[in-house]
């Protein structure tokens, strides 16, 4: 849809001045001068010469309508507003397309009441069949209604600047976060080039930011809006201009090694195109990309559209999230927070205060994303307010803007975010992996996956370097965590986050065992009912683990060994154990591995791990493990 021109009034004024006119010779010199001057585009001067004609003349109405219509056009909307309320005051008979002009300055302005009355009063006197002129009125009354009821409902906000540790004499704007709330990137324009910076999170306050890395950041090229993965290993960011670039702006990637950024390579398409690319949001999963673009195929000038990962490290071609978040006029700097369902936005199209406001989206159960709903007053004012992220707690907004007492040009700030607007809870297990003998750090791929649905929460490996990573887990799923690296038995954990779980972050440190005789691994996220032995569909991510460990160790033979705890009959106990361990050896023969390599057996209550004293005790001893008997 073609948003209706803004400057629409001046149009209709400079075209019927012959029908306007003054009878005091030096208004209608001043006015004609004007005429002018707005031929030229000299906007500036053609208001002085309609201020010198209304001087020399104050009845004269239309020469008032023109200098609010030129206001409106240059964005200056408090004198519009007053030359439009001159214009109305001096005759009741009057263009309704003036009451337009006098509603988007008010709403511009924020003088929402005089929004509201003056767009009813061109929709009820406005004859026209221009549908998409009406369908802005149409907007801007929903604007103003909303707004008049938001800021009866005020929400409590006081931002609070990130301080000096942070914020410099210089432009310092769109921040990012890791999941740990450990490493801010913010972006910083000296002398009008853009690089990233870092800071590193202390007890009390935030280290002094450093350059994050001379192969992302240029002297050539501007970097900006951005978005970190939450592990702190992924930068999606926006490069402009570039010679690899396929538009005026692109989306690039820099992948973390160690302590060292990798040079940054881009996207391609079909992320990128010949239009405008930009503002990446990563998914906490890696596996889906969101962008802003003007590329055909949208719904208004700048949409936001999604990409995802394939199998093969190339991403699919982008889709448009729809009219369930973008509008005919503009969608911007998307954030999707770190529990994977709350995407945060900027929008002039959803009903909203004036200009673009930020909006929050939950994605339901099925993946698609809710009605956006407005951050409220004053977070959203008449003024533009975009690029809000959240911390990964959720407690903090942090946003960039020129507020009174700032240290320079635009500072970083930060609000206590409203409960009602805050994402799901999350928490995640960060640690490092080592081996077990020598204490050397492991490539190892980690991977976590919620056993109810099969989706993957977290799939990379770790850097021989340091041998960490961070995975990040909603609060309320149920996850299977899986460490493996060649030549060594995997690690398996299972982590049940009830909904009332604390967010507590879950530190590890996991050391891998060689593969070898006698080595005994626990099945952590293998699962069957009280009493039963038919393995549930939950364990199948678990299972797929062994088998694979199986395939590429051909050699090796294990034994399946079943246990219980100490609770029934002893001799149940034992063919139940049995029972259970035959499953997985079934399963395992069942998916090509052969008989031959695997024995089974049920130990029942013989070989406990813990004491069976406490109902959590007793849930470890039951367990399914094997061990290696042949290498």
């Amino acid at each position: 849809m073609k948003i209706f021109s803004l400057f629409f009034l001046l149009y209709f004024t400079v075209h019927q001045v012959d029908a306007q006119t003054s009878t005091v010779k030096k208004a209608q010199a001043n006015f004609d001068k004007a005429q002018a001057f707005l031929k030229e585009n000299a906007y500036q001067q053609a208001i002085q010469s309609l201020h010198d004609a209304v001087s020399a003349d104050p009845s004269f109405q239309f020469a008032f309508i023109q200098i609010g219509d030129i206001n409106r056009r240059i964005k200056s909307f408090e004198p519009a507003k007053a030359a439009y309320r001159n214009a109305i005051a001096l005759s009741k008979s009057i263009d309704p397309r003036v009451y337009y002009g006098m509603a988007e300055s008010s709403l511009r302005t924020g003088d929402y009441e005089s929004g509201l009355l003056n767009i009813n009063l061109f929709l009820q006197q406005y004859k026209g069949n221009d549908k998409e002129f009406i369908s802005k009125a149409n907007k801007y009354l929903r604007d103003c209604e909303f707004a008049v009821k938001a800021i009866k409902s005020p929400l409590k906000y006081e931002p609070l600047n990130m301080g000096k540790e942070i914020n410099s004499i210089y432009r310092d704007y769109s921040p990012a976060i890791t999941a740990d709330g450990e490493q801010l990137i913010f972006c910083r324009n000296v002398a009008d080039n853009e690089d990233f910076f870092i800071s590193q999170k202390r007890p009390d306050s935030w280290s002094s930011p450093v350059p994050l890395s001379n192969k992302i950041n240029t002297h050539n090229f501007n970097e900006g809006a951005q978005s970190i993965s939450p592990d702190g290993s992924y930068l999606f960011f926006t490069g402009c201009n570039r010679p690899d670039g396929l538009g005026r702006c692109d989306l690039y990637v820099s992948h973390k090694e160690g302590n060292n950024w990798g040079e940054p390579f881009n996207l391609g398409s079909p992320v990128n195109s010949t239009y405008w690319d930009s503002q990446p949001a990563i998914s906490p999963d890696g596996s889906t990309l969101y962008f802003v673009s003007n590329r055909p195929g949208g719904l208004g000038g700048y949409d936001i559209w999604r990409s995802s990962l394939k199998k093969d490290g190339y991403w699919t071609e982008p889709t448009n999230l729809g009219p369930e978040i973008n509008t005919p006029y503009n969608e911007q700097t998307p954030f999707v927070h770190s529990d994977g369902k709350t995407l945060y936005f900027s929008s002039d199209g959803w009903p909203g205060m004036g200009d673009k406001d930020i909006f929050l989206s939950r994605m339901d159960e099925s993946g698609s994303w809710g009605r956006p709903e407005n951050m409220g007053y004053p977070i959203n004012t008449f003024n533009e307010e975009t690029g809000l992220i959240v911390t990964p707690d959720g407690n903090l907004g942090l946003f960039s803007s020129s507020l009174k007492g700032g240290y320079g040009d635009m500072d970083i700030y930060q609000f206590e975010m409203p409960v009602s607007k805050r994402p799901l809870p999350i928490t995640y297990v960060k640690g490092i992996v080592k081996d077990k003998e020598t204490g050397a750090y492991l490539t190892a791929q980690v991977q976590v996956m919620n056993v109810v649905n099969k989706q993957t929460m977290y799939n990379d490996h770790t850097s021989i370097d340091n041998g960490s990573f961070l995975a990040v887990m909603p609060i309320g799923g149920d996850y299977a965590f899986n460490v493996s690296s060649d030549g060594y038995l995997f690690y398996s954990a299972h982590y049940e986050l009830k909904t009332s779980s604390p967010n507590k972050p879950i530190i590890i440190e996991i050391s891998l065992e060689k593969l070898k005789v006698g080595s005994n691994v626990i099945l952590r996220n293998i699962f069957f009912n009280t009493n039963e032995y038919v393995i549930l569909p939950t364990s199948l991510i678990e299972l797929a683990t062994l088998r694979e460990l199986l395939e590429n160790n051909l050699s090796m033979n294990i034994e399946i060994q079943g246990h219980t705890d100490n609770i029934g009959n002893e001799l149940q106990n034992e063919k139940l154990s049995l029972n259970r361990a035959k499953a997985v050896y079934d399963y395992l023969i069942a998916n090509n591995i052969a008989s031959k390599r695997m024995t089974y057996k049920g130990y029942g209550e013989t070989k406990p791990i813990k004491s069976n004293d406490t109902e959590d005790n007793r849930k470890q001893n039951r367990r399914t493990s094997f061990i290696i008997t042949k290498i």
